[in-house]
């Protein structure tokens, strides 16, 4: 080897020693307190509070230490928070992205691996108040509820099969039709956080069979306040079917209920548009099939199912809510414009059952779809080892209410318009995006 090249080698191992010594430097540097105290309190405190739905509290040093390597595992691999999203496609801007950036993973990593210090607790954030489990989610936002609606009381067993209960409550409380703005959906606290895996609270108007879908819960989902000038109306009279879906967890308890709480426009007030709130649209059982007839899935295998839904006027989708069992990995939400134009919306990729997340399209970002547009959803199962939910890969799998059964809809929360409206909301997008462009 030449003297330039012995020179230029010693030049490059200098220059990865001393990289190496600034990357350690900095990994040393991040602390518990300063960098990653805040992390956790914007992201992950909210579930992971003594009175959270997480199995651990994550509120203080002496709290996350011991879990400093597993909290590296969960959140390098984007397991938690959850956030199921395939961030490689589609609308990517959500009101609600519960998700980690590349760079916070990076730190909690880079903080673990340089021996998780905690730091100076003088640069630890301002802690924030954390609403009890048993509290209303909205109240900050806008005050106490309206009118509550309240199930009627069930056993829940320790042990044992999905339950359901189905009571038959009168709606009351109104003399008048109303405009609903915002429900919430909230199990009692703290057993029914744990069990009730999702649910339904619907009204039947008296003396009619249309349903008025009032609140629809999962967990990961618990409210919806709709856009300003949009409202849901609401007859005065009838009664709540509810339909709640429970899970037993190894606690059992008598008399839950679960209650839902509404939030009405001022008396007088009309919106300009009216929505339906989350509207089902199914992947299963479409073209004349019974419901989930369409669903086998084999030992060992997989299977894709596709529906499609042509939209009957324009429409703005405000949310997607996949809904798949146990061996639902993928679904994925397309549209069709009338053009021939074909984009995906969204692709949740790592669906997991446990989580029933409403992905809140941000303003500027909800999809404005025309009259004829068609609606494409696509369902992936995987009926394999490499599920990491599948209870028993040797079965086959056929449609049915129940977690190791199999269903495929989406929830998707739309408001449709009239040609004038659609037209209106179009200029109106294009313009602030002119005016961001401009400012840029």
């Amino acid at each position: 080897m030449s003297k330039i090249e012995q020179s230029k080698t010693a030049c490059i191992l200098a220059a990865v020693f001393v990289a190496s010594l600034i990357g350690n430097a900095q990994a040393q540097d991040i602390t518990y307190s300063r960098d990653i105290a805040p992390i956790l309190q914007e992201k992950c405190v909210t579930c992971h509070n003594p009175e959270g739905i997480a199995p651990m509290p994550l509120q203080s040093y002496q709290q996350v230490n011991p879990f400093a390597a597993l909290i590296k595992d969960r959140t390098s691999k984007r397991i938690m928070p959850p956030w199921h999203i395939d961030t490689t496609t589609g609308i990517q801007e959500f009101k609600n992205d519960a998700s980690l950036s590349d760079e916070q993973i990076a730190t909690i990593s880079s903080w673990v691996d340089s021996g998780a210090p905690e730091g100076n607790p003088a640069h630890l954030p301002t802690p924030i108040e954390i609403p009890s489990g048993s509290a209303w989610q909205l109240t900050e936002q806008l005050g106490p509820p309206d009118l509550i609606i309240k199930s009627t009381p069930f056993d829940v067993i320790a042990n044992g099969q999905d339950q359901w209960w189905t009571p038959d409550v009168p709606f009351e409380g109104m003399e008048k039709d109303r405009w609903l703005r915002a429900a919430e959906f909230k199990p009692s606290y703290p057993l029914g956080k744990k069990v009730v895996h999702h649910g339904h609270a619907v009204l039947v108007p008296e003396g009619e069979t249309r349903q008025v879908a009032l609140a629809r819960y999962g967990v990961g989902k618990s409210w919806e306040v709709y856009p300003d000038g949009t409202g849901m109306k609401v007859p005065a009279n009838g009664h709540i079917a509810w339909n709640l879906h429970y899970f037993p967890v190894g606690a059992e308890g008598e008399d839950d209920v679960v209650e839902v709480g509404l939030w009405f426009y001022d008396e007088g007030f009309t919106p300009e548009l009216e929505t339906a709130g989350e509207a089902m649209f199914r992947v299963d059982g479409l073209n004349g099939m019974a419901r989930g007839q369409d669903i086998v899935i084999p030992p060992h295998g997989y299977q894709v199912l596709q529906g499609t839904h042509v939209l009957d006027a324009p429409a703005v989708i405000h949310s997607y809510r996949p809904h798949l069992h146990m061996r639902g990995k993928v679904m994925t939400m397309e549209a069709i414009f009338p053009d021939g134009r074909k984009e995906v919306l969204s692709q949740v990729n790592k669906y997991n059952h446990n989580w029933q997340i409403s992905y809140l399209y941000a303003d500027d970002a909800k999809p404005l779809l025309p009259k004829g547009t068609v609606l494409q959803f696509t369902s992936v199962f995987d009926n394999t080892v490499n599920n990491p939910l599948n209870p028993d890969p040797e079965q086959w799998v056929v449609f049915g209410r129940r977690g190791v059964d199999e269903m495929s809809h989406a929830w998707v929360g739309i408001t449709y318009m009239n040609e004038e409206q659609f037209a209106e909301a179009v200029t109106e997008r294009r313009a602030r995006q002119e005016i961001l462009t401009v400012s840029k």
